[in-house]
C-alpha cells in the first residue's frame, strides 16, 4: 500500500511573510490557490487516497476532511520524523509543500521508476531544469562532472523506514548540499568531495551500505519535482511563471 505525507511546517519571515500575508510558507498564494494545494492535487491525481500533512492549525483549515493533519513541531527535524511515522507499515511518498510546478504525470513516472528500490530521490538534468525555468534562482549542483537539480519528493519503502528515521532530520537537511551529504555518509565520501571526485554513484552506493537498503537516484526526472521555494526570490519567480 502506498501512502503519502507532506511536510508543511516551514516558516518564512521579513519581506517574504509580509508579501504572502502569513509566516506559513505552504499557505503562500500560488495560482488560484496556495502552494500546498499544488502538491495535494498532484498526489490525488496519481490516485493515492491516504494522505497526511504535517502542519499547524492554519494548515489544517486549508486541507480537506479526507487529509489527516499531524501537528507540526517548531523544528524541521522533528517534523520529518512525524511525517515518517504517519504510515509506519506502508510504502511512502514523502513530499515538501513548496513545489509550485509539480504535476501528477511527473510523480507517477518517478514512482514507477522507484519500484525496484527502497529509497529514491529524483534528479533532473541541469539542461532540462534550466530550459524549463530560464532565469530562475540557481538550484543546480555539480558532482563528478554531472550537473543536476535535486528533487524534493522521496519514495521511502517499508524496508527503509526504520533506518531512514534514525537519520531523518540530517538526511533531509543534507539533500541539497553535497558536502553535508558526504559528511553524513562518512569520511570516505567526505574526502572524495574535498578532492572533487565525489560522484552521484558514490552517494547511492554508500547510502545503500549505511542504511542497508536499495537506494537510488532517479535520473532524468521532471524538473517540476526539483523546483522548490526556498527563498522569496524563488517564490516571486514561480508566481511570475505560473
Amino acid at each position: 500500500m502506498l501512502r503519502a505525507v507532506v511536510t508543511a511546517g516551514g516558516r518564512v519571515d521579513g519581506a517574504f511573510a509580509a508579501a504572502i500575508g502569513t509566516p506559513v510558507k505552504a499557505l503562500a498564494p500560488c495560482g488560484g490557490g496556495v502552494l500546498l494545494d499544488v502538491i495535494l492535487a498532484a498526489i490525488a491525481d496519481v490516485g493515492i487516497a491516504d494522505v497526511a500533512v504535517v502542519g499547524d492549525p492554519s494548515v489544517g483549515r486549508r486541507i480537506g476532511k479526507d487529509v489527516r493533519l499531524i501537528p507540526a513541531a517548531p523544528d524541521g527535524a522533528t517534523n520529518v520524523v512525524r511525517a515518517l511515522d504517519a504510515w509506519p507499515d506502508d510504502d511512502l511518498l514523502f513530499a515538501t509543500s513548496d513545489l509550485p510546478f509539480v504535476a501528477a504525470p511527473a510523480l507517477r513516472e518517478f514512482l514507477d521508476a522507484s519500484a525496484p528500490y527502497d529509497l529514491t530521490m529524483p534528479l533532473a538534468e541541469a539542461s532540462a531544469y534550466e530550459s524549463a525555468y530560464p532565469g530562475a534562482p540557481v538550484h543546480v549542483t555539480a558532482l563528478g562532472g554531472e550537473r543536476v537539480a535535486n528533487g524534493s519528493v522521496f519514495f521511502i519503502g517499508r524496508a527503509a523506514r526504520a533506518p531512514v528515521r534514525q537519520v531523518a532530520g540530517r538526511f533531509f537537511d543534507a539533500r541539497k548540499n553535497a558536502f553535508a551529504m558526504a559528511r553524513l555518509l562518512g569520511g570516505a565520501l567526505l574526502l572524495r568531495f574535498v578532492v572533487r571526485r565525489l560522484r552521484i554513484a558514490d552517494i547511492e552506493r554508500r547510502a545503500a551500505q549505511v542504511l542497508n537498503v536499495r537506494a537510488a537516484a532517479v535520473r532524468n526526472a521532471a524538473p517540476g519535482l526539483c523546483f522548490d521555494v526556498d527563498t522569496f526570490a524563488d517564490y516571486r519567480y514561480a508566481c511570475a511563471k505560473r
